[in-house]
Formats: C-alpha cells, structure tokens, sequence
C-alpha cells in the first residue's frame, strides 16, 4: 500500500497543522509505503518572494523530522525536487474538462477571502492529481473538507485510462473523521489565513500570549457554563493534555468556580510540556542541517525512482516514447 501526503510551505507550521495532518502522517509510516513531500510548487500560488520559500520549506523538514517524521520509514522529499511531477501534470492538463476545476470549492473559497486569482490556482487540483498519480498511490489521507481534491484526481486519472489505457492507479481518499478540527484563537478553524494560529514550536512567551488573548465570553468564574465543551481552551486542552485533566477543567467549568485565565494557564502548561521533546528535537536539527537535506535529497532520488517508471508509462501510452 501506498500513502501520499503533501504539506506547503505557506508559512509558520501550527497546532492545526499538526493535528489535521502531520501527526496523522507520522501514524501513517508504520502502515505501508509512506511518500511525504513537502509541496513547494503549489505555494507559489500564494508565497511570491524566493527567500521566504526557501525558509519556509526548511521549516517544515526541521517540523516533520522533530515531530516524529522518520526517514527510514518515510520517503520524505521536496516537491520541486521531482520534476517529473510537471511534465506529468501537462499530460494530464490536456484531458482535464474546464467544468471540472471550475467546480473545485477550494479555487472558490481563495477568490471569496481575497486571494489574487491566477491560472496556477485555477489549475492547481491538476497539479495535485499528478502529485498523487505519479507514485501510484493507493491512499491519500485527507480531511473530509479536501475529499474533492482526490475526487478530482481519480476523475483526471479514469479518464486518461479510457483515453490512452490502463496507466494510473486509482487512489482512495482516507477521511480523517477521528481528526478533528482545530479551533483557532478566535474560535474559527486554525489556519494561517485568519491570523489565529497557535504555533508549534514558537517562543515561549509570545505564545504564552497568545494562549492567554483566546476570545472567552465576559461570564464570571463562578457562573456555571453549560455549554463548557464548546470551549475554545477546553477544545484544545484535549488535544495536549491527558483526558482526565480536560475532562477535570471541563466540568468544573460546568458547574462553575473555574476561571478562564486559570483555565488558559493550565492549556499553555500542557501544550508546552506536549512539544517539549519536539522542540529539543528541533534543536538538535538546527544544529545539523546537513543531516536535513541529506534526508531531502535521498527521499527525492527514491522518489524520482518512482516517479520515472510512472511518467515513462504515461508518456508511452500517450504516443510520446
């Protein structure tokens, strides 16, 4: 069995990040044959300055490496290091129907927060199908909000079988309902867009801030909170902390007599103690980055390996050998 995951380097890794796939994918390597990239090439749809994607891509290696990622296991790699990845995805851009990127929700939900369009959003599910195809993976493990990118790319994937023969694989999306979603300081999901991310391995005190700023309601400690389980701090308490404590600070919300500020101190205790093996981790990375991209560079070559026997299978059944 093989598992694809990918992760951009749009900016500073988060608890959500971490929750919602990283951690998933680290579970992942013990189950099959683990293919994890780091997707540079999509974040040039939103990240237009070099420098900043260079920092950011060693980000997410010294974060995967930290947080458990291991290279014996995992075939971990940057995207841009498989350039066979684009010229698959222009084969299968010519089969691709308009109508079907036009539907994608993603494309849609960029436009409406902002998001300059350009023809690399538009056509990024294309890119994504071929990130997929190109391993012939069987499992592509996704939060049910990204279900469509995996449709999308087993629709690209039958149609270039009906065209040219049998050539991909048929990947099946892995919903990650067990996964829930991470709420961010303002109570909306955690994501770099909205501006209320936790991260993973921040500075002490700014993130002490952070945790401490969470968006309550004005109730006094001692008026009783019903509704406790839809508690921003409680929510994220049973993420890092053991489920007796957020199942303590819970219902003493509940029944009333537990303070918020009490409450965001226990979450910041417990969320620092969570990462703490991390960070040292991280430290030591830091201090050996050659280690790290030699990490890189061997999880590229196994994956350009791969990567060749597909585009050559491709280019053949195409007429282009």
């Amino acid at each position: 069995m093989i598992i694809l995951s990918g992760i951009q380097p749009s900016g500073t890794l988060h608890v959500g990040n971490y929750f919602g796939m990283m951690r998933p994918a680290i579970e992942l390597q013990e189950q099959g044959e683990a293919y994890y990239f780091i997707a540079n090439y999509h974040s040039m749809t939103s990240v237009f300055d070099a420098d900043e994607r260079r920092h950011n891509t060693l980000g997410v290696a010294l974060d995967f490496l930290a947080c458990g990622l291991d290279p014996s296991k995992a075939v971990f790699f940057r995207q841009s290091d498989v350039p066979e990845v684009c010229e698959l995805t222009w084969l299968l851009t010519t089969l691709t129907p308009m109508g079907l990127l036009e539907r994608c929700h993603s494309y849609k939900d960029k436009l409406a927060k902002g998001q300059s369009p350009n023809h690399g959003l538009f056509s990024y599910p294309v890119l994504m199908a071929s990130d997929i195809l190109i391993y012939d993976s069987n499992i592509v493990p996704v939060g049910r909000d990204q279900k469509q990118h995996v449709e999308v790319t087993r629709d690209i994937a039958i149609k270039f079988n009906q065209t040219y023969g049998e050539t991909f694989v048929i990947p099946e999306p892995q919903i990650r309902d067990s996964v829930a979603v991470v709420p961010g300081t303002d109570g909306q999901k955690m994501s770099k867009s909205y501006g209320n991310t936790i991260d993973i391995f921040g500075e002490e005190k700014p993130q002490r801030k952070t945790i401490m700023r969470l968006v309550m309601d004005s109730r006094p400690p001692e008026e009783p909170k019903p509704d406790a389980d839809k508690n921003i701090a409680v929510q994220l308490l049973r993420l890092v902390a053991p489920k007796p404590v957020a199942a303590d600070c819970e219902e003493r919300l509940r029944a009333g007599g537990l303070g918020y500020g009490d409450l965001k101190k226990a979450l910041f205790e417990h969320y620092w103690e969570y990462f703490a093996e991390a960070r040292a981790k991280r430290s030591e990375l830091e201090n050996n980055l050659d280690y790290v991209n030699q990490v890189l560079r061997d999880g590229a070559d196994k994956a350009r390996t791969r990567a060749t026997i597909v585009l050559d299978r491709a280019r053949k059944n195409c007429g282009l050998d």
